[in-house]
């Protein structure tokens, strides 16, 4: 696995987002999923994405035993914000700086580890200044806490706002070929105008562009995505023709649905929005839970997309072609 810059903090091209291991996309397989992380390390996808909500708290402590003993070998990403109680329920967004240091110490204990390499904001507490926020941050880094920090999707004016206490390493969004909002709303521009790197989450459209979702009944019934707009009705049926769009090039190429989509947003790493130089680093965390499923997206890295082929991808799945906001409350987003 080549690797990419994220600011000053070198990764892999590709990493793996944990969540789904635990919890949202219906019953996992703990052993499995163990199993799916060290694979992924000996595939060399050494960048690990979780957060204390996802579980809650029980993805952390997944992944600290999974990496036990490989430490060196592992750039671990972690967030705080949505915070939970132990029953699951929700407690609302928090930004507080005396919560910041309350929820690291708290993640550095399930994670095993003396130090996180990327921390993010995971989402932004209107409540709070941000600067308030990023200034514990800071306090983090100068005590050895995290080596890195990062926000989830923020704003440009709460990027530059961060990014002028602390340094942003990492801005985090959803990004794939049916969600391109951070091309438009300025993000990925301002992310390439401060040096700041692009975690692309959701690159495979919550696994609906891998084109293996054909209906609702597809998704166990505790999966979360039937309670997304994308995923109901009238929006479900248009947007399943986007995918067979895309899997018509996947086929004549040979690779999977999935694999066109993941190598796309790779290859938007370094482009500008004409297509040009200059653009930010970008480096997608698909999410799975099965081995067989990780090896198929780490076989989209070796995927070398065409000028032609590019352009081909763009008029199947165009700036705005999914149908439905996605998420149910889209309110904590962009902020």
């Amino acid at each position: 696995m080549q690797t990419r810059t994220l600011g000053s903090l070198t990764v892999a091209a590709q990493g793996l987002g944990c969540m789904g291991m635990s919890e949202f996309y219906g019953t996992g397989d703990q052993a499995e999923a163990e199993r799916t992380i060290r694979r992924a390390l000996d595939l060399g996808v050494t960048f690990l994405d979780t957060a204390d909500m996802y579980g809650p708290f029980t993805n952390e402590r997944l992944v600290g035993a999974a990496i036990a003993g490989r430490r060196d070998d592992v750039v671990l990403a972690t967030k705080f914000g949505n915070e939970r109680g132990e029953d699951g329920s929700f407690r609302g967004i928090n930004g507080r700086p005396e919560y910041v240091h309350r929820a690291c110490d708290a993640s550095l204990q399930r994670l095993g580890v003396d130090v996180i390499d990327l921390y993010y904001q995971h989402r932004v507490d209107t409540s709070v200044p941000v600067e308030d926020t990023w200034g514990a941050l800071r306090e983090l880094v100068e005590a050895g806490k995290i080596r890195h920090a990062g926000i989830s999707e923020a704003s440009p004016e709460t990027i530059r706002r961060a990014h002028a206490v602390q340094p942003v390493t990492a801005v985090q969004t959803e990004y794939s070929l049916w969600t391109r909002d951070p091309e438009d709303d300025g993000v990925l521009a301002t992310c390439a105008e401060l040096g700041i790197g692009f975690v692309a989450y959701s690159p495979l459209g919550r696994g609906f562009l891998s084109g293996q979702i054909r209906s609702i009944d597809d998704l166990a019934p505790d999966d979360f995505r039937r309670h997304n707009p994308r995923f109901q009705g009238a929006a479900f049926e248009q947007n399943l023709r986007l995918v067979d769009r895309v899997r018509e090039i996947a086929d004549e190429k040979g690779v999977t649905a999935g694999q066109l989509a993941l190598a796309w947003v790779m290859a938007q790493s370094g482009r500008d929005g004409a297509g040009g130089r200059g653009g930010a680093t970008v480096v997608p965390i698909p999410g799975t839970k099965r081995v067989a499923y990780l090896e198929e997206n780490v076989a989209a890295a070796e995927v070398v997309l065409t000028d032609d082929e590019l352009r081909r991808i763009d008029e199947a799945a165009p700036r705005g072609a999914a149908v439905g906001d996605r998420y149910p409350d889209m309110s904590t987003v962009h902020r």
